[in-house]
């Protein structure tokens, strides 16, 4: 019978979503156990077809195994079935830095932090596919840029959590966009979060990544633009505004240049667009007034509820 997740209390509680990682979670294990010796270890299996739950279960975690498939699930399982202090979470495919764990903890603690992110440096070409390194700037500048933080690394998937930070998490994500999504909620509820460096190394010979590098990306890029229009609509809408007033405008000139030398309107269906280009114009700003608002509200009611944890 598998060892199944039991409702207790844990100071430390190290969390690992797993799929197909028979080759590595064993290792990672004993890792957690040297690093972490008091922390209770739990492995959440994806729907693995290597027995990577069993496999994980003869190194001495708590295994609790979920159907729906995606990343994003597990968090959300994850998060919600699991009561501790401090929680820890790692891939299960050994590429992390998990010796220095310990340590990551005592810093957490020191600084009073809700999230700390493990920065990922490597000197291996193979622990990057190509493409990711490229990727992971371009998604990390982004939201460096949106939401006015200088994240090094936010697909990084070694990160500590507080208790309050993970019982007010939404967890809307399916997939690998749950990393931007956790740095989104720690920047809009302007907790306390930080970064330290650690090593990353290639996987295991025979292990293979589950992130499909272009899907994904994908993916990522619309749950930023989604949680930027959720998050900063006043933003969203009248970046909107504005390119739709700009676009009427620069149609507009030409048709004005002409009523003025001739007094007649010979564009008549442009001129038209121009004035529905105008009028959506302010509707979207009118929209992002409206959604400000409504956003200023809905953060206050999370601020309030995630202050109700200690």
């Amino acid at each position: 019978m598998p060892r199944q997740i039991k409702s207790h209390a844990s100071k430390v509680a190290v969390i690992i979503p797993c799929f197909n990682e028979a080759l590595s979670i064993a290792a990672v294990i004993k890792k957690f156990k040297k690093s972490l010796p008091s922390a209770h270890i739990f492995i959440f299996d994806n729907n693995s077809t290597d027995g990577t739950g069993k496999v994980a279960e003869k190194a001495g975690a708590y295994v609790k195994y979920i159907k729906l498939k995606g990343k994003g699930h597990v968090v959300r399982r994850m998060f919600a079935d699991i009561d501790a202090d401090i929680y820890v979470m790692v891939d299960g495919d050994d590429t992390y830095e998990v010796e220095k764990s310990n340590h990551l903890v005592k810093y957490f603690m020191q600084n009073n932090l809700d999230m700390l992110v493990g920065v990922r440096n490597t000197n291996e070409k193979k622990a990057y596919r190509l493409g990711h390194r490229f990727g992971n700037w371009l998604i990390t500048s982004c939201i460096n840029y949106l939401f006015g933080h200088s994240f090094k690394d936010i697909l990084s998937g070694f990160r500590v959590f507080s208790k309050r930070f993970v019982k007010t998490f939404p967890a809307n994500s399916d997939g690998f966009e749950i990393e931007t999504e956790l740095t989104i909620h720690s920047l809009e509820m302007k907790m306390p979060i930080d970064e330290v460096d650690i090593k990353y190394f290639s996987r295991m010979p025979g292990s293979q990544s589950k992130l499909n590098s272009y899907l994904d990306g994908l993916k990522i890029i619309f749950m930023i633009t989604r949680l930027f229009k959720e998050k900063k609509p006043l933003s969203f809408f009248t970046f909107g505004s504005f390119i739709s007033i700009l676009i009427s405008i620069v149609l507009a000139i030409p048709i004005v240049k002409e009523f003025l030398i001739t007094g007649l309107v010979p564009r008549f269906p442009t001129a038209i667009l121009c004035v529905g280009l105008c009028i959506i114009g302010a509707i979207l700003l009118v929209c992002g007034i409206i959604l400000d608002e409504v956003s200023k509200n809905r953060r206050t009611s999370n601020y309030l509820h995630y202050l109700s944890f200690k």
